[in-house]
């Protein structure tokens, strides 16, 4: 859980943190739908879930960009998370809660599925709003709303503790078809001070590619 520091003095990055941190406090969200067809078809052939392989291709964008890794520590200091793991959430259907647990992001996608997957079996019926304890802080989290397709979500996440939260906020919503493809809709929130249109498009656009090229990292065999 590496967390190296950011010298504000030689950042290019300065100016921008300093007037969406200051002067105009700013978060935004875009909403994009990713065509997820032939992926979906994969996983369904190979009797896997959908959520734990989002959850893979998610963290593996996100770990590839220090700027979505960007985040204060604990004492206020700004700098980026050497790796980040998702904070995922478990649906309770007797009760209609969730709970939150996490899993740790490995580039191995067999070890990261299987872990996924022991995860969310051991804490399925633990009722609590963090199931799992010992959450470390280089945590993204990545929620999914399989009941509805929607246009648009908005995570007005202010602070984590006593600093603004500057990591992401990541919901899937429920997959749908239009005309013969299957797309699943993604809203990605993250705060203005650390990233920009481009750095919110390139996720979504690598996201895409991902779903598109799943020949050359889906391997569980």
């Amino acid at each position: 859980m590496k967390f190296n520091l950011i010298n504000k003095e030689s950042w290019d990055r300065l100016p921008y943190f300093n007037y969406y941190m200051n002067d105009i406090k700013c978060t935004f969200s875009i909403t994009a739908n990713i065509e997820i067809t032939n992926l979906l078809m994969e996983i369904e052939t190979n009797e896997l879930k959908l959520y734990p392989i989002l959850l893979y291709i998610t963290s593996n964008i996100i770990n590839k960009h220090k700027e979505l890794r960007t985040s204060f520590d604990e004492n206020g200091n700004l700098g980026y998370w050497e790796s980040i793991n998702p904070s995922f959430t478990i649906f309770h259907e007797d009760n209609k809660t969730f709970s939150n647990i996490w899993v740790e992001y490995l580039d191995d996608l067999r070890m990261f599925y299987t872990n996924c997957i022991l995860e969310i079996k051991k804490y399925s019926n633990v009722k609590r709003l963090f199931a799992k304890k010992n959450q470390p802080q280089n945590i993204v989290p990545i929620s999914c709303v399989p009941w509805f397709s929607f246009t648009g979500v908005n995570f007005n996440v202010c602070s984590y503790e006593k600093f603004p939260y500057l990591l992401p906020v990541i919901t899937y919503g429920k997959y749908f078809k239009r005309n013969e493809e299957i797309f699943i809709p993604i809203s990605l929130q993250i705060h203005h001070a650390v990233c920009d249109g481009y750095h919110a498009t390139r996720f979504l656009n690598e996201l895409q590619k991902m779903a598109w090229n799943f020949k050359t990292w889906l391997v569980l065999n």
